[in-house]
């Protein structure tokens, strides 16, 4: 489903792209422009692709990024030098990396890159704190008493963004080699820190994470719809599913939440689909299309469209069998 999606934006990137003029070299002023408060702003197009790639070039020559590093290496670019002033440009080079490929780019060996590429510079940015580093090797806990000392709110989520998605190619690995109980610190420890962050991205990651993880028997870290609805009731307006909150005050913790697409449609793909509740991921889905994209989250928005009429025709697939 995630490739159809991709490749309904690809297809429209690829028909445009004939008409895009490649821009000059971007300045790093220029780059950080690219983001409307936290969330990278540009079209879902092939001259967005071209910006958003042009930005991560500027981040690249801003960092001192030599052209043989290894990116997709963890270890490489932790031993790559960087100065503490310059630690909130890799936290926007992980994001734009994960960006690029989870809209640009359809599933495999390419994206995968993308996605290593940002997970090593999210974890680059995360060490640099030498609390985190003495942390990781001496805490009691290790990895996960580094991460609840850590306050870097965007290397956290967006490490933890690009970790997630590299999982996806192998999710019974992932579980098997413990990332679930790493990656569930990291959400919360965001949510701990910067509840409204992209939107109230860590409720949704914690939801959408519950309701992603594989269906396994016996496996503390397996599916688990019950766990996902609580934080999914934060950033829907759902009373009749959501009697209940115990991961917010009040539900859903802000008004304005149907402003970011995302929110409804991850609870529409990890909990009512999950949940074979197909009347209401239908008006869910179809509430999000009868909405304006806006200018707040242009690009976002505009995905989350083209995924909600994909999903739709999944649902009423589903409606129809009965």
């Amino acid at each position: 489903m995630r490739k159809l999606w991709i490749l309904i934006c690809l297809l429209l990137v690829s028909t445009l792209a004939g008409l895009v003029v490649p821009t000059a070299a971007m300045t790093l002023n220029e780059a950080l422009g690219i983001f409307h408060g936290d969330d990278v702003g540009v079209p879902c197009s092939a001259e967005g692709k071209v910006e958003l790639e042009a930005a991560i070039e500027a981040f690249r020559v801003a960092l001192g990024v030599p052209a043989d590093l290894k990116e997709t290496s963890e270890d490489d670019v932790g031993t790559f030098v960087v100065d503490q002033a310059k630690k909130s440009i890799l936290n926007k080079l992980s994001q734009c990396y994960y960006t690029l490929a989870d809209i640009f780019v359809p599933k495999g060996d390419d994206q995968k890159a993308l996605y290593l590429k940002g997970k090593a510079w999210g974890f680059k940015s995360l060490r640099m704190n030498p609390q985190f580093v003495e942390l990781e090797k001496t805490g009691k806990d290790k990895f996960i008493s580094a991460v609840q000392a850590e306050t870097d709110v965007p290397a956290l989520y967006w490490a933890n963004a690009n970790w997630l998605r590299t999982s996806e190619y192998d999710k019974i690995a992932a579980v098997m080699g413990n990332v679930p109980p790493k990656s569930e610190a990291m959400a919360k420890r965001t949510l701990e820190l910067a509840p409204a962050y992209i939107c109230y991205g860590s409720y949704r990651s914690l939801g959408a994470f519950w309701g992603g993880l594989p269906v396994l028997p016996f496996v503390p870290y397996a599916q688990n719809l019950d766990k996902a609805l609580p934080y999914f009731c934060c950033v829907v307006n759902e009373p009749a599913l959501c009697t209940t909150c115990t991961q917010c005050t009040t539900c859903p913790v802000d008004p304005f939440v149907n402003e970011y697409f995302e929110n409804r449609f991850f609870f529409a793909e990890f909990y009512l689909m999950e949940k074979k509740l197909w009347t209401d991921a239908k008006r869910v889905l179809e509430s999000i299309l009868a909405d304006p994209i806006g200018n707040k989250y242009p690009l976002y928005n505009a995905v989350d469209q083209e995924k909600a009429r994909t999903l739709l025709a999944t649902v009423n697939e589903e409606l129809n069998k009965k």
